[in-house]
Parts: C-alpha cells; structure tokens; sequence
C-alpha cells in the first residue's frame, strides 16, 4: 500500500530510465566541479539545503512496484546520508581523482534513499572538488544543468535568502541566457524542428498514457513511421576495441580544455558548425586509439553514437524529468583525413537536421516505461547493439560562476550508458573553455587517458591545416593529406 498524499506516479519516460539500471551500465549522471577555493563544509551544507532541497524531488525516492514506479517522500531523510565529506589518499592529484570518480561510478546508489550524492574533496591539489551523482530517472542533462545553477551564483557574494524553486526558474529564464541556449533545439546543428518537439509536448501526456493514441499518431505522421522502420532496422555496430561484452567497473578520465574562442574561429575557416568540428575532433581521437592499439579500421568503418537531443520547448524550462530524444550518428572512425572527417560529420548532421529520430526515440522510451519491466531489456539490447558509444554537448553558462562564494574553476559531467554500450563521450562549454570528457568499460578501454589525449593533437592537426590551407580548405582533403605527411 502506498500513501497517495506522500507519492506520485513518476512519468513513463523517466520509469523507462529507472527500469534502465543494471550492473554493468547504472544510470548515473556523474559531476565534477571544481572550485577556486575552499568552502566550509556547513556552509557547502546549507546552500544545498536551502537551494537544492527546495525542489521537493530530491526529498523523494523512486520505489518501482508491479503496479507502477513511484516517487515517494522519505520521512526518514538525513542530509548527511547525500552530502559527504571524503579526502583523497595519497598524492591527491588528478589520477588519484580519476581513481576516486571512476569507483563512484561504479557503484550503485541507495535505492531505500533519494538517488543522489555531493561528495566534497577539501584536499585536491587542483582546489577543492564536488563529485555529483544523481539517477537519470530524476531529470536528464539539461534540466540537471538548471538545477545546478540554482546553486550557484554570478558574483562571489551568495544570496541571502532562498529562491522558491518556480521563482528562481522563471527569473532564470527572464533573465539569463544560458536557458534559452540550452533549450535551442537545433543549437550547433544537433536537434529536431522546433514544430515536432513542440508538437510533442502537447501530445505528451496522451502518448504516454494511451498506447493507442501513439499508435495512431505513428501511423498518422508517415515520416515518423519511417523513422522509426529505418532505426529498428539498423544493423548491429561493428566489433571493435570499444564494442565488446562488457564488466561492472568504470573509468573515467577529462583532458584539459580547449579554448572556445579559437574553437569558433576554427569551424568558421573550416565552413561548419562548432558541433561540427569537436564531434570530427572526437572521431580522429578514436581512430588514433584504434590504431595505437594495432587495430587498423577500414577507411568506411563507422560506428555509431546515440546523441541525445533536446525536445524541450523553452516553456516548459522550468520542469524536472526527462525531455529528450536520442538519434544515431554515425562516426566516420576509419577515415584518417581529418578534412574528410569535418566534412563527412557536417553532412551527417544536416541530415539529422531535417529528421525525426529524436521524436520516435521519445516515444520508444515512453512505450518501455509503460510496458512490463520484463520487456524493457531485450529491447535496450536491441538498440544498444546499433551503437558503441553516446555522446552529448552541452552548452553550459559563458560567464564564471561561484558556488557557497567560491568561483567554479571548472566542470566535467559523465553521461551513463544503457544496455551494451560500454562508452560515453562528454563535451561541456563553461566560461569561454571547452572541455572533454570520456567514460568507459574498464574491460574493453582499460584506460580512458589514451582516448582523452589525442583530442588537442587531432584539433591541432586541423588548426595547422586551415593555416595552410587557407583558401579552399574543404575542397582540399588530398593537398592536407601531403601537409600531414610532411610534418
């Protein structure tokens, strides 16, 4: 029995993330943040206390019975229990932190608590760190993002007094631009028309509690229906060193960032979108682990990513839970031209531009949750086997922010990974830097650093080229080819 004025049902999607979890890829949203200076404990305590706690969510617990998942208020919460005070052994520098994130990672939640952790490191040498940790089925990136935000602010001075949640959100939204950047469907190239997603939210709740009704809006929309034939269709990703079966332990590793001024002069000489480019400059660091591990991909090898694409109109900001699709990108990871790379990620973008994978992705994940647990994983499987890897690229905040008083240096997140996909690709902007971020099986990329540090030599690579190049350049994958040789 369940007490109907201290629960709710959670939504279809977000049962369908919850339903998600196994052993080997749990459901986490991993965080790391890195500040200027020290903040004392009891005041870390109180900023979540009266900021993070004012969304009621995080108070409750997600509890999945055979009639339905739940949110349920824990009477018995205890800050403490999510707020952690830990220090790192040994030299405390960044290995030792890769160490600490990477068994986080690897370890499952409390389910008899809220699913979600701070972990405050006072004794990093790189400054005081926060390692977060909260369950996909709370909210997805972008509303983890706002949420994060109302923990911070633009000045060093903290706010006296706490924001109602609602209050904060739509101040947020009237007053910053970083909300009407991350709900931009189609920034960078990687979204849906703004009319579908729309168009989705008004059908929402009928789709995902009128199985009938979805169907009918399946076979109403052809293009839809052709979507989603084309991805069930899909042949399984091919073998490689970052396809495999998978083990129960994580590693994460984040290389050091890019400058985002020159990253934008860059895609502009090169003719493409800054998604564009950081996705072209992920593939070539792939291919340059394939080969140093003595695996030599065929130049039309690809595998695919599942991109997770926002559906969240700008009004409906202000919510929790999880409002996103996901399509497939395919990574021209055999092509060692970096030029044909840019060239052939632009125009795979383009054509997710004018599609509506993310939108039937939507609806997939709203059927899963409405369906038996029992039929949840083989299909996971089903589609996780059409991929190897996912990969997100949040535009976060451009101007410094500062939490408890002290200024965010820095911050990484890690997306987790569903059925057999045994790897994650993280790309954040904060500041006017770009960072990157990798997250893998321990038993098939043992050692996620040698993915990481190839991504400055493979931007490297095309920031000499446009130099010397600099007329033409996209026409010119076979002059960059000799330019490379001769280096």
């Amino acid at each position: 029995m369940r007490d109907s004025a201290n629960s709710e049902p959670i939504a279809k999607v977000d049962t369908a993330w919850l339903r998600m979890e196994q052993p080997t890829n749990l459901m986490m949203i991993t965080g790391v943040v890195t500040l200027s200076a020290p903040v004392p404990y009891e005041q870390l305590l109180k900023t979540i206390e009266t900021r993070w706690l004012a969304f009621k969510r995080f108070r409750q617990k997600a509890v999945d019975r055979p009639g339905g998942a739940y949110w349920i208020t824990d009477k018995d919460f205890e800050i403490h229990a999510h707020v952690r005070r830990v220090a790192l052994p040994g030299k405390a520098d960044q290995h030792e932190l890769e160490e600490y994130v990477s068994d986080l990672a690897s370890t499952a939640l409390d389910p008899s608590r809220p699913l979600w952790q701070f972990h405050y490191i006072e004794n990093y040498i790189g400054g005081p760190v926060i390692v977060q940790r909260i369950h996909h089925c709370y909210a997805d990136g972008i509303a983890l993002i706002q949420v994060f935000l109302s923990l911070t602010d633009k000045g060093p001075e903290p706010q006296p007094v706490a924001l109602d949640p609602d209050r904060w959100r739509k101040r947020q939204i009237e007053r910053s631009s970083v909300f009407r950047r991350l709900m931009e469907p189609a920034r960078d190239g990687l979204g849906t028309a703004l009319h579908w997603s729309r168009k989705l939210m008004a059908e929402g709740v009928r789709v995902v509690n009128d199985r009938q009704h979805a169907a009918h809006l399946v076979d109403e929309a052809s293009g839809l229906a052709r979507e989603l034939v084309h991805s069930l269709s899909l042949p399984d990703d091919p073998k490689t060193l970052f396809k495999g079966r998978l083990g129960a332990r994580k590693r994460v590793a984040w290389a050091e960032p890019l400058p985002l001024d020159q990253v934008k002069a860059l895609s502009k000489a090169l003719g493409c979108t800054v998604n564009d480019l950081l996705i072209a400059t992920v593939t070539g660091s792939l291919n340059s682990y394939l080969l140093k591990r003595g695996e030599d991909p065929d130049v039309r090898t690809e595998i695919r990513a599942t991109v997770p694409v926002n559906l969240r109109p700008l009004e409906h900001a202000k919510e929790l839970g999880n409002h996103f699709g996901l399509v497939f990108l395919s990574l021209p990871v055999g092509e060692r031209n970096p030029l044909r790379r840019v060239r052939c990620v632009h125009e795979r973008m383009n054509e997710l531009k004018s599609g509506r994978q993310a939108t039937v992705a939507f609806g997939l994940l709203a059927a899963l949750g409405m369906g038996p647990s029992a039929l949840q994983k083989p299909a996971l499987e089903l589609l996780s086997d059409k991929a190897t890897t996912v990969l997100t690229n949040v535009p976060g905040p451009r101007q410094p922010l500062y939490l408890a008083g002290a200024r965010v240096k820095d911050m990484m997140f890690w997306v987790p990974q569903n059925g057999s996909i045994g790897m994650g690709i993280s790309i954040l902007s904060y500041d006017g830097q770009v960072f990157f971020g990798v997250i893998t099986d321990r038993k098939l990329v043992p050692e996620p650093h040698d993915i990481i540090e190839q991504f400055k030599p493979e931007f490297d690579k095309l920031v000499y080229l446009s130099l010397m190049i600099p007329t033409n350049l996209p026409e010119s994958p076979e002059l960059a080819e000799q330019l490379l040789l001769q280096q």
